[in-house]
């Protein structure tokens, strides 16, 4: 069960909506509903907080908390940290949101990016040699993959661009158009 009752530790109004909306959510990214409320709460929290606290909190059972707290260190989204006189494991959050961001994109494109450009090289290829492949599909494959590469491309660039930066990147938004060439280069 992933849903907070009044048999859980109570928290506030804010953070319990927070932590139900970010598992709705979560959910909607193909993450797991009750991976996304841990998230969640150990991204409110003030203090470190142990997997027994976490089951209580949120209802949920310790064998789920113990797979999904696995997988948000796997993420680094996460991470243990000692308390003094406690031998239990606590956890705590990643909190600067630009780097949250990065180590979610940085998952994402290793999980789904890579592999996705790796398939299309390969059906790019395929289809260079094969009489029945259609010039259509044969453009369309090596603008999908180029497309692809470009965006990766990209994206490992703004791996480089200082958080500020690229804060002030998106915010420019269109904007930035004023500043690129009028001509097409060429």
């Amino acid at each position: 069960m992933t849903e907070i009752t009044d048999q859980q530790r109570k928290l506030p109004a804010a953070v319990e909506g927070f932590v139900m909306h970010w598992g709705n959510l979560g959910s909607q990214w193909g993450v797991n509903r009750s991976v996304a409320q841990i998230h969640a709460l150990l991204y409110l929290s003030e203090k470190p907080i142990t997997a027994e606290e976490i089951a209580d909190t949120l209802g949920i059972a310790r064998s789920n908390v113990s797979n999904s707290l696995r997988e948000l260190t796997g993420w680094n989204l996460i991470r243990r940290v000692p308390v003094f006189g406690d031998r239990r494991d606590h956890f705590v959050a990643e909190t600067d949101l630009w780097e949250m961001a990065t180590r979610i994109a940085a998952g994402r494109k290793e999980r789904e990016i890579d592999p996705a450009i790796a398939a299309l090289r390969a059906c790019a290829l395929q289809a260079e040699g094969d009489p029945a492949i259609g010039q259509v599909a044969q453009r369309r494959l090596t603008a999908m993959l180029d497309f692809t590469q470009t965006m990766e491309g990209w994206y490992a660039q703004m791996l480089h661009v200082p958080h500020g930066t690229l804060a002030k990147l998106i915010k420019l938004g269109s904007r930035i158009v004023r500043f690129l060439p009028s001509k097409p280069e060429g």
